[in-house]
């Protein structure tokens, strides 16, 4: 029988740059360091009274009864990590993303929205940071809740208001101060994409809107009346200082960056740089009526 549906903290933490390790230690040695990290990790979030549900790939699934233990889970395990950077090996680095709210644990899962919005909360993340979201932040102690900063509204698939995000300090105040300033994904950023179509230019920034939508359907910011592409085709999301195209088609959005190959989405997500141009529903030409510009600066 699943447990009461009582509300905790679902945490997600993911080891990031394990590819790269790979590629440079060899199977072998790279999984030895990739478990160890892991194991401790979890030692971290027992000793801060939480519990491991799962583990997938390179990424732990962790309930906790708390906020303030979920936060403390997340700075311990971030401090060990980052004690791991002058050991003479290459760097591993975590991204921690939490969400407090009514969840279901059940035969060795969780079920419900909380889950769906932490595992959203740690996409949001890079290397080196904690987010979490206004509903965890709300149950934090005093102390805990000067250690937060707001980085804005942003939207979250199946939630029809978007959410309030937080980045957690972990550093302590002097070397916090610095990583904000060097941070790419600071919220102090400003950054801004044109999208020109059909002789017409919009600018979206980082701070004025959190997404764009882009489909046939009239009430999408960008209007394709294509009949190719989906009534909600595809969305751009600001999340940070990057801009995110997210397809959400039946035939799939096609983006050439640069002087790169042309690449497809279905389902797919996909940070846009540079400058590049965008179809929805079959592969772009110079010709194409329907064709999407973007500039990012």
């Amino acid at each position: 029988m699943p447990s009461s549906y009582e509300s905790r903290v679902v945490l997600f933490v993911d080891i990031c740059g394990s590819t790269q390790l790979y590629e440079t230690l060899g199977d072998e040695r790279a999984s030895r360091r990739v478990m160890r990290c892991l194991e401790m990790l979890r030692r971290h979030v027992e000793e801060a009274s939480g519990r491991v549900i799962q583990r997938v790939g390179d990424e732990l699934m962790c309930l906790f009864d708390s906020a303030d233990s979920a936060l403390d889970a997340a700075r311990i395990m971030q401090e060990w990590v980052s004690r791991q950077e002058g050991l003479d090996q290459p760097a591993l680095a975590i991204r921690v993303g939490c969400h407090f709210g009514p969840v279901i644990e059940d035969a060795g899962d969780l079920f419900g929205d909380c889950v769906n919005v932490a595992a959203r909360a740690a996409a949001f993340a890079e290397a080196g940071q904690v987010i979490t979201t206004e509903q965890t932040v709300a149950h934090l102690s005093l102390a805990l809740r000067d250690g937060v900063r707001p980085l804005g509204r942003f939207p979250v698939k199946g939630k029809q208001q978007d959410l309030r995000m937080y980045e957690f300090v972990w550093q302590d105040s002097e070397e916090a101060t610095t990583a904000s300033g060097t941070r790419t994904g600071g919220f102090e950023r400003s950054a801004r994409l044109t999208l020109k179509y059909a002789g017409r230019e919009l600018t979206l920034q980082s701070r004025d809107r959190p997404a764009l939508l882009l489909g046939r359907d009239a009430g999408c910011d960008v209007v394709i009346p294509d009949p190719k592409a989906s009534r909600r085709h595809a969305r751009i999301e600001t999340r940070l200082d990057k801009f995110v195209l997210v397809d959400q088609s039946v035939n799939g959005t096609f983006v050439k960056i640069a002087d790169e190959e042309e690449i497809v989405l279905r389902r797919e997500e996909l940070i846009l740089y540079a400058h590049g141009r965008i179809t929805l529903g079959h592969r772009g030409n110079g010709q194409h009526a329907w064709l999407l510009e973007f500039d990012c600066r």
